[in-house]
């Protein structure tokens, strides 16, 4: 049987990721002895002391046993833990030797939602792809620069370490853990009772652009206004460079180091996110939305939204259009 720790941090946790995953993989035990078979996992709630109150009061989580007492485990869960990172690493930074110890003796470790920046911290995401948030990817990028973070996806598989992206994509993941030790017809069945669409790989059609503008560098925020008060006009990279009087390159290096996003790759998410907002209104037609952010051929405008959103405009439209009566 495979042992899994899911873990129960101190602070504000995320008690629907500890007790969606715990009933998740119980349900595959459930349905292998139903059908003949020996349970699959040995699940356990691991934390740091016997009682474990969440910093909102509202929860108490009990782990059945502590750290020290787990000499040796198969698959580790951390839980998204909310609110000020620096004093939650603070209030669980044993976690964190356990965490690489029982990696390096073979274990799986598995991030959901927002404890990738838990993770991060133990060193083991350096030079691997990750995901996260998309609300929090660029406080991410800033914190671990050697992380590869894709912050488009909902999940990441790299040497025995997984990642989710946002809040209940950690139902996408656990169903493709549960794909990899159980097989594919029981996490089909998985999928099905608890209601999670199975393959889903993105998280960008939930993904609310406004700008990356936490950096200091004064001459990319000026081009991030003009950028966002002109959408719908075709601004240039050399039309921004004269405007602020600076070489292209110069400009783009500087522009790609503040936001993360070439200017290009900038322009396209503004002009995606303002069409976003026309195609949820319901009030134009796809080719009006065009129109009106700036673009005058549909193919180039599908392939921009596509890419960005990994819908197409007539996808979204159908399904975030606001509903009349």
């Amino acid at each position: 049987m495979k042992h899994v720790s899911i873990l129960v941090p101190k602070g504000h946790t995320s008690v629907v990721n500890i007790g969606g995953t715990h009933q998740m993989f119980s349900w595959v035990n459930e349905f292998f002895q139903q059908t003949g078979r020996d349970p699959l996992f040995t699940i356990q709630l691991v934390g740091l002391e016997t009682e474990t109150t969440q910093s909102h009061g509202l929860f108490t989580v009990n782990p059945e046993v502590l750290i020290d007492q787990v000499t040796k485990t198969d698959l580790i869960i951390i839980p998204a833990i909310h609110g000020d990172f620096q004093q939650n690493l603070k209030n669980n930074t044993e976690f964190l030797p356990w965490i690489v110890k029982q990696y390096k003796q073979g274990a799986e470790v598995v991030s959901l939602c927002v404890a990738s920046f838990f993770l991060a911290s133990t060193g083991l995401l350096d030079g691997k792809s990750c995901s996260t948030h998309w609300q929090f990817a660029n406080e991410f990028r800033e914190q671990f620069p050697k992380a590869n973070l894709m912050d488009d996806r909902i999940l990441t598989e790299a040497d025995g370490i997984y990642t989710s992206g946002g809040a209940y994509s950690f139902t996408n993941l656990i169903i493709y853990l549960i794909e990899k030790h159980a097989g594919r017809d029981t996490a089909v069945m998985a999928a099905k009772g608890f209601m999670v669409d199975i393959d889903r790989s993105s998280q960008s059609p939930f993904m609310i652009f406004s700008g990356q503008k936490a950096h200091d560098d004064a001459m990319v925020l000026k081009a991030q206004e003009q950028i966002e008060q002109h959408y719908q006009d075709k601004i240039t990279v050399d039309e921004l460079c004269d405007q602020l009087a600076i070489s292209r390159r110069t400009f783009e290096r500087r522009f790609k180091k503040a936001t993360a996003n070439t200017v290009v790759e900038y322009m396209q998410r503004v002009k995606v996110e303002a069409a976003k907002k026309e195609l949820e209104m319901g009030r134009k037609t796809v080719n009006e939305v065009m129109y009106h952010v700036g673009y005058a051929d549909p193919k180039a405008f599908r392939d921009v939204f596509r890419k960005v959103t990994a819908m197409t405009p007539a996808a979204y439209l159908h399904k975030y259009r606001k509903q009349t009566a």
